[in-house]
């Protein structure tokens, strides 16, 4: 009951913004871009490692008909330890209830950070549908999976503290990343994340991350469907794995990104520099500042799949 509580509390600290408002920030139509369905997870929000104004930033250059927020949105096991709340995440979400406020769909699927509001599962609260998990239809017809992952996490399940320890050095790491940044950005240099260059170094984690992405495409090819969206790896990818189409949106902690649908059901990965590298970066090519458009994987590269 502590738990649900606080979510009350800290859901009754924010107003929506009406559609009248004035936008928080001028967007660049340049880097406006449209989908059908996107998919976030892995913010984070309440702690000091989340890039809350990438997020806010891509929020606010799209748009869509459906966003889903595929857990650990909001870090309560962090926010329990210490609080910690900057204006860029008041940022973050009051794009969100903007959206809202603009019709779009928006759908929250708690994860184990954020675990207090599986309680609420079944409900809306400032008109954002809670569920525990939910079936998207693609624009071409696919049935995918969506939920957070964290079931099948073997330390989440069986060793819940050896999972909060874990969490707490992931937290150094992402505090070395933060210091990295600054220094990259005072000489002019993009965002680059040592946290996921050590992760996808280490023979362990790319075992366990190669684990966790066969046992969630086996459960769904058991349940039925065409596919499966999932985070808490903190590893986007789009991979078919078997019959099934395994697809991680990845994290706003390390490498930004999200995963978007389009008319046609095409999916892809979107990475979304922070805004203060990007104004440093000029692009290769065209001698025009990168931050005119997002970073993108396409599904024709080893990275995706087609839908």
């Amino acid at each position: 009951m502590a738990d649900i509580a606080w979510f009350e509390n800290a859901l009754g600290s924010f107003n929506p913004a009406r559609p009248s408002a004035a936008p928080v920030t001028a967007i660049d139509t340049a880097r406006f871009r449209r989908h059908r369905t996107i998919f976030i997870s892995d913010t984070h929000l309440g702690t000091r490692g989340c890039k809350a104004e990438a997020l806010a930033d891509f929020l606010a250059h799209n748009t869509c008909q459906t966003l889903f927020l595929v857990g650990d949105i909001v870090d309560g096991w962090q926010m329990k330890r210490r609080w910690f709340w900057s204006e860029a995440q008041s940022h973050v979400v009051r794009e969100i209830l903007r959206k809202v406020d603009g019709g779009t769909r928006v759908i929250f699927v708690p994860g184990n950070h954020d675990e207090f509001a599986r309680d609420y599962a079944g409900r809306l609260f400032g008109g954002i549908e809670i569920t525990a998990e939910a079936i998207h239809e693609t624009a071409d017809g696919k049935r995918l999976w969506v939920l957070h992952g964290d079931r099948f996490d073997g330390v989440i399940a069986c060793a819940k503290w050896l999972a909060h320890a874990g969490d707490w050095a992931y937290g150094l790491a992402l505090r070395g990343n933060d210091i990295l940044f600054q220094v990259r950005k005072r000489l002019g240099l993009p965002y680059w994340s040592l946290s996921a260059w050590l992760k996808h170094k280490v023979k362990n984690a790319v075992e366990y991350i190669s684990r966790f992405e066969e046992i969630v495409a086996r459960e769904a090819q058991i349940r039925g469907v065409d596919g499966v969206v999932c985070g808490h790896i903190h590893h986007a990818e789009i991979r078919r794995i078997g019959d099934v189409l395994y697809l991680n949106d990845g994290d706003w902690v390390e490498s930004c990104s999200a995963l978007v649908e389009d008319a046609c059901g095409h999916m892809e990965i979107l990475h979304w520099a922070p805004p203060p590298a990007t104004r440093a970066r000029v692009g290769r090519n065209t001698g025009s500042p990168a931050a005119t458009r997002p970073r993108a994987v396409p599904a024709s590269t080893p990275a995706s799949v087609p839908a």
